[in-house]
């Protein structure tokens, strides 16, 4: 069925429209499924028969032809064809429902989605609209005043027959990564252990063989070696063809994946709780998120295809819901609300959350839109925007999950093409794809990595050195420069909250970046955590106060005060008695904060936990309401250690080498929070020359420049920062002067690079044509 359902979207030329007449169905592939004919009432007696033997014929003891009456006129008269259909045909009759909507008060919103489908208003929707709300899912009771009893009874053996279920799916991941003569276990082991070898040249400590061999074990145990090789497979293609790349989120809690050089964050300047990346309870595929230069990313994602093949390899897809703004829009258009009222609809649907809007509230909102204040739309509006608010909207591709399987992809789920050509997307997302045990790599971009790995091809040559990502992070001048907020173009601290906060945080380590990359959320800032962090930062640790000495172990490296996702899960698992398992329910009702009430279901467990174990009803609440707070959007430990990571790294570049990041910079645009303009003044501001753009001397990227007796290099802007200026015209400069000479005057550099008229325009513009 999933094949089929596959064909089908991949034949169909509009998006979103899938039709097949019933002679392009392929019986053979759809050998063990049932079949339900429904048929049109419009339909001839020979337009019945024709489709109807067919059927008989290819689904011979397997199908049934389905009775749907809804109490419209012609219901008996339709109930006769039928039957004599049946007993023409031999296939036996059943009732079916035409399930639309599972309430009869739903009949409205399918209206309103009916017209959005087709693009019009309710009102102008005519026969297109269902007569009546006989489509909802009627009880048993019900359809029988309306089916003769042996259709009713038919329902039974056609249930009866209905006997997969989707555990049944057997996925099996991609086997190329284990060489021949060799288990997945014992080449995990080697490549892990050889890594190890790597990571601590002078012998691997006790204390992280020790964990080596736990997470090995439980890896084993859990038989995820393959999805381990995989990601290792795929990061090291990806160093072999020099793209910068790192794991990040919760794969930085294993140990294993330091080893095989999946994550980068050395073990010993973070605290690891693997529970958080696997854990028996849950028995779910681990996640590794894998960040790839965003400029060099489409290579990795088409080495997967070469490798596992299109039919073994798809993106996974992401449900997009409705949310208030759009409800409101897609209900207001159906509705008839003009382009001016949907506007002002849409600033303004902060009350909508209740059933009816506060009188005062109403009125007002009527008097904006012109509307009389007997006109029942607008809260026919409110109605059935709550209605659709959260309901899925359509389909949209993962920023970069793959799904790879060792046999057919689409005999496990129906894929479909993407917009973008050559790509496929399954119609499951990664909470579907979670439940089914299935493997999911994701393949991620990051812009700092662009420019990371830009900087150090502009550095090392002339240095004659190698930096890479593992430059020591005690350096005292970059701190300097951190504390006093000089983090123009630095990843993730360059923002002004950020730039606000770390003159009072005076991050002098690693792990205070860290704690400084999680701190500026909406998580940690709304859980009231911010401003206790800097208050008990600033005491010696002696006077740091905790409510039991058993939280200790959790809190003491955040001054008390729990600032990570990890963090939460250890107080659950020592105040409140959470299992691992039970703790990592806890963060992802954390992180299903959209979903009202999740989050609350855990609120008696971790108040009656803490209370068994002596802790006051104050601090419960008070560790409660941090943990809704972090729902908001808290930070794992692991992820912001990764980040971390960058952050220090794009520091030191910045602060040792900012010729060469600048240069990297704009050499990665678009890029953080700062126009190109605006890192260029801040470069000059700390002494760095910068020339002008110049066809005689400017490449398609900004580059280095270093004339004899200087010592430090200047930045020469590159043709791709003339706006308007294509990619294609600024390489044909670049490669005509380089091959014959420079330009003599604008003539010439019109008629030798071919440049039109507005290419010269916009070179003029950027004052580069002297």
């Amino acid at each position: 069925l999933s094949q089929f359902i596959t064909q089908l979207r991949r034949a169909s030329p509009v998006k979103g429209e899938y039709t097949l007449h019933w002679r392009q169905i392929a019986p053979e592939m759809l050998t063990d499924c049932l079949a339900l004919l429904v048929l049109p009432p419009e339909a001839s007696d020979a337009e019945l028969l024709a489709p109807a033997q067919w059927t008989l014929q290819h689904f011979t003891g397997r199908a049934w032809l389905g009775v749907e009456l809804l109490r419209e006129a012609g219901d008996a008269q339709w109930l006769q064809r039928l039957q004599a259909l049946s007993e023409e045909t031999a296939l036996p009759l059943v009732a079916a429902g035409d399930v639309h909507f599972h309430v009869r008060s739903r009949k409205a919103l399918q209206d309103v989605m009916t017209a959005t489908r087709l693009g019009r208003t309710v009102a102008e929707c005519g026969f297109d609209l269902q007569p009546n709300a006989e489509r909802h899912l009627r009880s048993r009771q019900r359809i029988a005043q309306l089916c003769p009893p042996e259709l009713m009874a038919e329902t039974l053996n056609v249930a009866a027959r209905c006997t997969f279920r989707l555990d049944e799916i057997s996925y099996q991941y991609p086997s190329e990564v284990v060489p021949a003569g060799v288990t997945p276990r014992q080449h995990l082991r080697d490549l892990t252990y050889a890594g190890a070898a790597k990571r601590w040249p002078a012998g691997i400590p006790e204390k992280w063989r020790n964990r080596i061999g736990h997470e090995l074990a439980l890896i084993e145990e859990m038989g995820y070696e393959h999805y381990f090789l995989t990601v290792a497979d795929i990061v090291d293609f990806a160093r072999s063809i020099k793209i910068l790349c790192q794991g990040r989120g919760s794969a930085a809690n294993s140990v294993v994946c330091y080893c095989l050089h999946v994550t980068s964050v050395d073990p010993d300047r973070s605290t690891l709780l693997f529970e958080r990346f696997i854990s028996r309870e849950r028995n779910e595929p681990p996640d590794i998120d894998v960040d790839f230069e965003h400029e060099r990313r489409e290579e990795v994602i088409q080495y997967l295809y070469s490798k596992y093949g299109r039919d073994r390899a798809a993106l996974t897809a992401v449900v997009i819901s409705y949310r208030p703004k759009s409800a409101i829009r897609d209900v207001g258009k159906a509705l008839g609300f003009s382009e001016a009222q949907l506007e002002i609809m849409g600033n303004d649907h902060s009350g909508w959350s209740t059933q009816v809007l506060p009188e005062e509230h109403r009125v007002a909102l009527l008097q904006r839109l012109g509307m009389a204040e007997d006109d029942p739309r607008l809260q026919q509006l409110i109605t059935l925007g709550r209605q659709l608010n959260g309901l899925p909207r359509h389909l949209s591709q993962h920023v970069g999950g793959f799904v790879l399987t060792e046999g057919l992809l689409e005999r496990l789920v129906p894929i479909e093409n993407a917009t973008m050509k050559d790509r496929s997307v399954i119609e499951w997302d990664k909470d579907d794809i979670d439940e089914l045990k299935m493997m999911k790599v994701d393949v991620l971009a990051l812009g700092m990595l662009s420019a990371i790995r830009r900087c150090f091809d502009l550095v090392n040559p002339l240095r004659g050195t190698a930096i890479d990502l593992t430059i020591p992070d005690n350096d005292t001048a970059t701190y300097d420069m951190i504390c006093k907020a000089d983090t123009v173009g630095v990843f993730q601290i360059e923002s002004r909250a950020q730039m606000s906060m770390l003159p009072r945080m005076q991050p002098r380590t690693y792990y205070d970046l860290v704690i400084e990359v999680a701190i500026v959320r909406p998580g940690p800032i709304e859980g009231g955590m911010v401003h206790p962090y800097l208050k008990n930062r600033a005491l010696p640790p002696d006077q740091i106060k905790y409510p039991k000495d058993d939280l200790r172990v959790a809190l003491e490296r955040t001054c008390g005060v729990p600032i990570f996702q990890e963090q939460v899960m250890q107080v659950a698992m020592i105040a409140a008695g959470f299992s691992a398992g039970e703790a990592d329910g806890l963060r992802r009702a954390m992180a299903a904060w959209k979903r009202p009430g999740v989050l609350e279901k855990y609120y008696d467990k971790v108040i009656n936990g803490m209370r068994e174990r002596g802790y006051d009803d104050e601090f419960a609440e008070r560790i409660f309401s941090q943990i809704k707070g972090f729902s908001s959007y808290g930070f794992p430990e692991s992820h912001a250690a990764s980040f971390a990571l960058l952050t220090y790294v794009s520091s030191w570049l910045k602060c040792h080498e900012p010729a060469a990041f600048l240069c990297a910079l704009l050499n990665s645009q678009p890029l953080g929070f700062y126009s190109p303009s605006q890192l260029v003044q801040d470069a000059r501001r700390h002494d760095v020359e910068v020339r002008a753009i110049d066809v005689n001397h400017s490449d398609h990227d900004s580059s280095l420049e270093l004339r004899a007796g200087q010592h430090h290099p200047a930045v020469r802007l590159g043709l791709r920062l003339v706006s308007g200026l294509g990619q294609e015209a600024a390489q044909r400069i670049e490669r005509t002067r380089k091959k014959d000479g420079l330009f003599a005057h604008p003539q010439d550099l019109a008629h030798r690079a071919r440049l039109t008229q507005q290419d010269m325009q916009q070179l003029a513009a950027a004052d580069a044509l002297t």
